[in-house]
């Protein structure tokens, strides 16, 4: 060793190089660095979520797009909307004229003439009814024979069987009559008129053809999205969550939705208890009735609009993600309802 040390006075050259500063600033930096990203790694919360992509729309059907039918066949005799136009309950829509336009006027006379059948008819059994009383009273004193207090009888129930055809017969012609009542058609409620498929006044249309299309106003708004079935076990009714509007400027970080910008609150209101073909679940989510901040207008959340969403689960720690996302794991379970008042429990609801 002394030996070793004897020698090493000899290289001068080795004795004059030092470590530059720049070096040590380099190392400590790093160091530093590396200390600071497994703190952050270790200690810095990060939410989980399980994200999809949707379509805004209703649960209510009577809200939802629908069609204008013809309930009659016969020729469009006018329009009274076009693409686009905004429509109240009861507005009209098309009218739609039979072929023969003298219809409804032959309809009332044959009602009128039916009517009359039918008055005649129970006039009839009147009289049949009477002489029917009196042939039992002259067949109770001897006065008749049996034949002819039976023949009384048949006739009261043909007279009664006429009563009932010429009935059948005004039930079925004012039938007639209110079918063409309902050529005009009408909106069914407020709405608009997307488009319209018919042609003009020359067209002819059949009973139960497309008219227009029809998309009423909607004003119970959910988000219809689909997530893969690997996650739908974690998803309840009530998951608070953060959606996106398309073409709503947005800057999203799912892990810390609280420095979100131009998201919206939102909250699970229902999932499908059975998947879709493709083998993905529906989620349902409406909007947060605790939360401050609304859902934006309609004209900027219409009907068929694309929406992404975040549903929120549980914060764990950034490390512990970036591995779960390394190794494909499925997020964290829900801690059990006696647990939920502990440490853990308290920041998730902080986090979220």
């Amino acid at each position: 060793m002394a030996r070793l040390e004897k020698d090493i006075a000899h290289f001068t050259a080795l004795a004059s190089v030092k470590t530059p500063r720049i070096f040590r600033r380099v190392f400590v930096l790093l160091l530093l660095a590396i200390l600071a990203a497994i703190a952050f790694l270790i200690y810095v919360p990060w939410v989980q979520t399980v994200g999809g992509r949707g379509v805004v729309t209703t649960i209510n059907p009577d809200e939802r797009q629908q069609e204008i039918n013809a309930l009659v066949s016969g020729r469009i005799e006018e329009w009274f909307v076009r693409d686009g136009s905004r429509v109240n309950k009861g507005d009209p829509i098309a009218r739609i004229a039979d072929i023969d336009p003298q219809l409804v006027q032959r309809l009332e006379a044959e009602r009128a003439q039916v009517e009359i059948q039918l008055q005649s008819a129970r006039n009839a059994q009147a009289t049949a009814e009477i002489d029917q009383r009196r042939m039992a009273e002259l067949f109770a004193a001897g006065l008749t024979a049996r034949r002819d207090y039976e023949q009384a009888q048949i006739r009261v129930e043909e007279m009664r069987g006429r009563v009932a055809a010429a009935q059948a017969n005004l039930t079925r012609t004012e039938t007639n009559l209110a079918r063409q009542s309902v050529q005009l058609l009408t909106a069914p409620r407020d709405g608009f008129i997307q488009s319209i498929n018919a042609g003009d006044s020359a067209t002819y249309v059949s009973a139960g053809q497309v008219l227009a299309t029809f998309v009423p106003e909607v004003h119970g708004r959910v988000i219809e999205v689909f997530v893969d079935g690997r996650d739908v076990a974690l998803i309840e009714a009530g998951e608070k969550a953060r959606i996106e509007f398309e073409g709503w400027p947005a800057v999203q970080f799912s892990g810390w939705p609280s420095v979100a910008v131009g998201t919206f609150p939102a909250m699970v209101t229902n999932v499908d208890q059975v998947a879709q073909p493709d083998g993905r679940f529906r989620v349902l989510i409406g909007e947060d009735p605790d939360a401050e901040q609304p859902w934006p207008e309609e004209r900027y959340s219409r009907f068929g609009t694309v929406v992404r969403s975040w549903i929120l689960l549980e914060t764990v720690p950034v490390g512990f993600e970036i591995w779960r996302q390394l190794n494909n794991f499925p997020p964290e379970l829900p801690a059990p309802a006696s647990e939920s008042g502990g440490g853990m429990g308290g920041g998730t609801g902080a986090q979220r």
